[in-house]
C-alpha cells in the first residue's frame, strides 16, 4: 500500500484533536467560542445561508463548521489528514457537511469554487501563511474570513511569558503574531480588501483560562469593549475580506 501523501502544512491536525479541544472546555471555553461564533455570524448576516457555500480550511476542530451547518450553510471542511474528521464526524455522517483531505496550501478545488472561505486557528501556525492566503483567495468567489493574533496587543509581551502561558494552557504552541498591515497587504495582492475587522478580547485568553470565571471575564471584556480598548489593542482579530468588486464599506 503506498504511503499517504505528506503535506507541507499540517498544523490543523493538532487543532482538530481532542486534546486541543480541552482549551475550549468548561464555561470559559464555551464563552470563547460564543464570542467567535457571534462575530462570524454578524459578518455573514447579509447572506442567505441555504444558498451560500462555505469552505472551512483546517476546520476539523468544528468550531465554526458545526454551528454553520446547524444554521443551514453548505459547508465543506478540508483538512490535511483523515484524522481531522473525528470531531465533526456527526455532521459529516448526517450529510450536513462534506469532508476532503488535501494539501492546505494547494487546495484541491478549482478557482472560485465557494462563496466564502474560512480559516481559523491555522494562519498563526502556518509557516507558509502567504501561500495559504493566496489559496483562500483563489477558491473564493466573494469573501474570506480569517482569524489571527495581532502584534499590537498583549501578544507583544506574551513571548516573554511563554513558560507561564504553557503552564496555564498545558498544550499551547509557538505562533506568529501579525501586523494588521501585513495581513491587508497579502490579501490586497490577490484582489481582496477589508470590510470588517473585529478583535475578540483585550485581555489575554490565558488570563481568562486561569481565572475560570466566565462572568468575571465577560464583565472585564465588556468594559474593555465599551472603552475602546478592544478595538484598539484586542486580539485575536477576525477580519472579513471581499473581492474588490464585491466590497462594502469597511467597518473596523
Amino acid at each position: 500500500m503506498p504511503d499517504k501523501p505528506s503535506f507541507p502544512e499540517t498544523a490543523d491536525i493538532e487543532t482538530s484533536s481532542d486534546g486541543y479541544a480541552t482549551r475550549f472546555s468548561g464555561a470559559t471555553g464555551k464563552w470563547f467560542l460564543d464570542v467567535q461564533e457571534r462575530i462570524v455570524h454578524a459578518m455573514l448576516k447579509d447572506r442567505n445561508c441555504r444558498e451560500t457555500s462555505v469552505l472551512d480550511v483546517g476546520g476539523g476542530h468544528g468550531q465554526l463548521a458545526i454551528p454553520l451547518c446547524r444554521d443551514g450553510y453548505r459547508v465543506t471542511v478540508v483538512a490535511s489528514d483523515e484524522s481531522c474528521r473525528k470531531r465533526i464526524a456527526g455532521i459529516i455522517d448526517a450529510g450536513q457537511c462534506s469532508f476532503t483531505e488535501g494539501n492546505l496550501i494547494e487546495l484541491p478545488f478549482k478557482a472560485n469554487s465557494f462563496d466564502v472561505t474560512l480559516c481559523f486557528r491555522l494562519l498563526t501556525h502556518c509557516t507558509q501563511w502567504q501561500k495559504l492566503v493566496s489559496e483562500l483567495c483563489r477558491v473564493s468567489r466573494q469573501s474570506v474570513i480569517v482569524d489571527y493574533p495581532a502584534q499590537r496587543s498583549f501578544n507583544a509581551v506574551i513571548p516573554l511569558l511563554f513558560g507561564a502561558k504553557k503552564k496555564i494552557e498545558k498544550n499551547t504552541r509557538e505562533w506568529t503574531n501579525f501586523k494588521h498591515s501585513d495581513i491587508l497587504a497579502e490579501f490586497a495582492a490577490h484582489g481582496f480588501v477589508p470590510t470588517q475587522r473585529k478583535a475578540q478580547f483585550f485581555l489575554p485568553m490565558a488570563l481568562h483560562r486561569a481565572l475560570k470565571v466566565r462572568g468575571l471575564s465577560a464583565g472585564m471584556e465588556a468594559f474593555c469593549r465599551i472603552t475602546g480598548l478592544t478595538a484598539l489593542l484586542g486580539s485575536p482579530v477576525i477580519i472579513h475580506m471581499r473581492r474588490r468588486n464585491e466590497t462594502l464599506d469597511f467597518r473596523p
